[in-house]
């Protein structure tokens, strides 16, 4: 469908007689390709030019020849205008022989004021296209669709015969694992979506959930969205999470519209904001979010947005926005948001535009594009942000009670490779009362240290040695977790 499309656009294009159009693309062979259909169909000659071979005939029409010493672009534009039969020239990696080169951009200029006598069309064909003043208003940009859904469908079962072909059985997968690499592999073009599926195949003859992190990672890379957002590897799965049980069946309830967006009639989710005690868990809920719908999950730091791009934040948040939309499906993770979004106006008026560019991004945003926003301070967060409607709910992440501390002792126990049947759960989760998810985990670990240091085996006594000596956030800052859980009270919904 959409090779229908980029063939049909561009051949409008031609047939208008525009004289100069501008392909910026990765994937040449394709971009050619497509001009050799068009150009069969118009009966045009098709001429392709690069700084190694020059011109070159793309396909014998007839008997038209004479490409000889056009390796150089002042050589091959002079032998473009000599030539009375209107074509079709493909200037592949042209971009380094218009900048600050008055000659050929003249040149490339007397094409485009010959057109109507000469009736050429040049096709600049390259990775990045930066095009003069003097011939911008000429040239008329296109962008080849990226594959759809369907198209990513038959490459995947292509690239599956052929696997099965060569060693006499099956691909292994599941419908869910088809579906979910089907999304991941979207924004991708087409030669690099074929490089990932070929990978992750030919590894084991297999396509499984395990796999999918490593596929969105390398979406990652050969996007080159490293700098703006990061990408988070290591997502955690809701079994990793002790508590936040109200949380964890709202995103189940929403899990399948937000993957089968285009067959449900239902809106889908936006995003949420989790606000709460440091260290109480809403990093690990956001991971976890993304681990749960098996997408990945990028982060926006808007702390180093700021330090890092001084000046020019509003633009690099736009660019962070259309990279996540590129990534999509995926959750975008905007870590500590109130330290990018304040309602104290004291950087030049700053933070109002980047309040105004996100709002905007939120409210036309039509990508699957789950935002989570984790927020420390909430009442340093304008009301438009955290208004119902451009988040579907605000959860408050209260410290653990006595049944979460007993998930989460049993959690960290097990991650460190110990029964946690050989401890009193019971006990430990009564002796932590006021204790984060981190704090419970600090005194794991520090009992472990006890007990190295000692050449003893941990025990539930020397874990609850570490909690006597430990002094939890919800004393040291009392009054601050009390004006919290007050203004959260009636605002918000409890994520445990």
């Amino acid at each position: 469908m959409n090779g229908k499309s980029d063939r049909h656009d561009l051949e409008i294009l031609i047939k208008s007689r525009n004289p100069i159009i501008g392909i910026e693309t990765h994937e040449e062979n394709r971009a050619v390709n497509l001009l050799s259909e068009i150009a069969r169909d118009f009966n045009k000659p098709l001429f392709t030019w690069d700084v190694v071979d020059g011109l070159k005939r793309s396909e014998l029409l007839d008997d038209f020849d004479a490409l000889t010493e056009t390796q150089t672009p002042e050589h091959m534009l002079k032998h473009i205008i000599s030539v009375p039969r209107p074509s079709i020239y493909a200037l592949c990696d042209f971009h380094p022989y218009i900048e600050d080169a008055p000659q050929v951009v003249r040149l490339l200029k007397e094409v485009v004021l010959k057109q109507a006598e000469l009736g050429h069309t040049i096709v600049f064909i390259s990775h990045q296209l930066s095009i003069p003043e003097e011939i911008k208003r000429f040239v008329s940009r296109f962008d080849m669709a990226l594959p759809g859904k369907e198209q990513l469908d038959a490459l995947i079962r292509k690239e599956a015969k052929v696997w099965s072909q060569r060693n006499g059985q099956k691909v292994r997968t599941d419908s869910r694992t088809l579906q979910r690499l089907i999304n991941n592999l979207q924004g991708l073009t087409l030669s690099d979506a074929k490089r990932l599926i070929r990978n992750v195949i030919n590894d084991d003859g297999a396509i499984t959930e395990d796999e999918l992190p490593a596929i969105n990672k390398a979406k990652f890379e050969l996007l080159n969205m490293e700098g703006v957002l990061s990408f988070e590897y290591e997502t955690s799965k809701f079994a990793e999470v002790g508590g936040l049980y109200n949380l964890k069946r709202w995103l189940k309830q929403r899990e399948v519209v937000f993957h089968r967006r285009d067959e449900i009639d239902l809106d889908p989710p936006k995003g949420l904001m989790l606000v709460g005690v440091q260290g109480g868990g809403k990093s690990l809920a956001a991971k976890a979010v993304a681990g749960m719908w098996s997408v990945p999950l990028l982060r926006l730091d808007f702390g180093t947005l700021y330090n890092k791009y001084h000046g020019e934040t509003e633009r690099n948040l736009r660019e962070a926005l259309n990279m996540a939309e590129l990534m999509a499906p995926c959750v975008l993770w905007f870590d500590e948001i109130e330290k990018g979004i304040s309602t104290q106006n004291n950087d030049g008026g700053t933070s109002q535009r980047v309040l105004g560019t996100l709002l905007t991004w939120m409210a036309e945003n039509d990508k699957p594009v789950f935002v989570v926003s984790t927020a420390n301070d909430i009442s340093r967060l304008p009301p438009e942000l955290i208004r119902k409607g451009r988040l579907d709910e605000i959860f408050f992440v209260d410290l653990p009670d006595v049944n979460s501390r007993k998930e989460i002792f049993a959690i960290h126990l097990e991650k460190r490779k110990l029964n946690s049947a050989q401890f009193d759960l019971e006990k430990l989760a009564l002796s932590c009362e006021g204790f984060t998810g981190s704090e419970i985990e600090q005194a794991i670990v520090s009992g472990l240290y006890h007990s190295y240091g000692q050449d003893k085996k941990l025990t539930t006594a020397i874990i609850l040695d570490e909690i006597k000596n430990t002094r939890p956030l919800s004393v040291v800052m009392a009054e601050k977790l009390s004006e919290l859980r007050q203004w959260a009270a009636g605002r918000t919904i409890s994520a445990n």
